[in-house]
């Protein structure tokens, strides 16, 4: 992945997969229930991105098996995954930073 910012649903993504594998239905409830509904990912969508991370060496399946006549994939964050997420949020706490700082020398009484 480039040194570019991650886009939300990639950073929810890796998150989720941060605790440990998960399946692609539980990859789309569990990125929706921690971004409080701000991310809710269509399948077609989420798989594009996890094909996108697993060629990116971000992600990798861990394991297959067959449930209802259904292939489910479990994936799994890879250690560059976990260390491209650590960059994130460095780089997210760092605005974060930046912002309350700037807020608390924004003079009381400033234009609404």
């Amino acid at each position: 992945m480039s040194k570019r910012e991650m886009r939300e649903p990639t950073f929810m993504v890796l998150s989720v997969l941060a605790q440990g594998p998960q399946h692609g239905y539980a990859l789309l409830a569990e990125t929706k229930r921690l971004s409080e509904g701000r991310v809710a990912l269509q399948p077609g969508t989420l798989y594009a991105s996890l094909d996108r991370l697993r060629e990116e060496g971000l992600v990798i399946v861990v394991r297959e098996e067959v449930v209802e006549s259904r292939l489910r994939r479990y994936y799994d964050l890879t250690d560059a995954g976990a260390e491209e997420l650590h960059q994130e949020v460095k780089r997210l706490d760092a605005n974060v930073r930046l912002a309350k700082a700037s807020l608390q020398l924004r003079p009381a009484g400033g234009l609404a």
